[in-house]
């Protein structure tokens, strides 16, 4: 194990124990995170899934930043995104049992509220599907435009406050690998099932769910680089 693996490791352990260890310290969290849970969504966003970044640029380069990679852009971006998808999970949370119920399927807001069962997998797949097929594209394609952006700043915070010329992003973008891989097989043999098991966790659980899913995501991606 390398120093900067020691790093990683000892840093993540200091995130999370403390709330493992603690239950006055967890309380708190809880209790911020249901009054304030956008926020909370920015700060776990933030964290988790630009780690997931970093731990993916270890597995597919030996190293977990390099020039150009901009942790700080790259932690408000995913923050930012982090708010789109709470947004996105409680919209769709809503709105896709109201509309199974629309089609004849009785109950399915209460089901998917309620304790475990096939109908409740059944409402939470729906849920996944409907997320997944209609914001998780449009969420996927602005990320990749902010990569480019920062890339062309080298990793500056000033990416962020610079004009984004969208027109020239989105041509810039491999839409080949885009929609191959991204779209085609990460959104229905990923992100179906890993957000179907996050929509049967409590309401307070899921944003969290999602942010640790980015970092496996992360993972998966960079072994993908590397078997390519």
């Amino acid at each position: 194990m390398k120093k900067a693996d020691l790093v990683f490791l000892c840093t993540a352990i200091a995130v999370f124990l403390p709330f493992m260890l603690s239950e006055s310290l967890y309380g708190a969290y809880k209790a911020f995170n249901q009054s304030h849970g956008m926020i909370a969504g920015f700060i776990k966003f933030a964290i988790l899934s630009t780690a997931g970044e970093m731990l993916g640029a270890r597995i597919a380069n030996g190293r977990y930043y390099y020039p150009g990679f901009g942790i700080l852009p790259k932690m408000i971006v995913w923050g930012v995104l982090g708010m789109g998808i709470n947004m996105a999970m409680i919209i769709f949370s809503a709105g896709t049992p109201a509309f199974l119920e629309y089609m004849g399927l009785e109950n399915a807001t209460a089901v998917l509220a309620g304790k475990l069962c096939w109908e409740k997998v059944f409402v939470a797949f729906c849920v996944s599907v409907a997320m997944n097929s209609i914001f998780a594209p449009v969420f996927m394609t602005l990320h990749k435009i902010s990569d480019l952006q920062i890339a062309d700043y080298n990793g500056s915070v000033l990416a962020l406050f610079r004009p984004w010329r969208m027109g020239n992003l989105l041509a810039r973008i491999n839409w080949k690998a885009q929609w191959g891989f991204v779209f085609r097989k990460t959104i229905p043999l990923f992100w179906f099932p890993a957000h179907t098991v996050t929509f049967l966790l409590p309401p307070s659980g899921r944003v969290l769910c999602a942010a640790l899913l980015g970092v496996a995501l992360g993972v998966l991606l960079a072994l993908a680089a590397r078997r390519k």
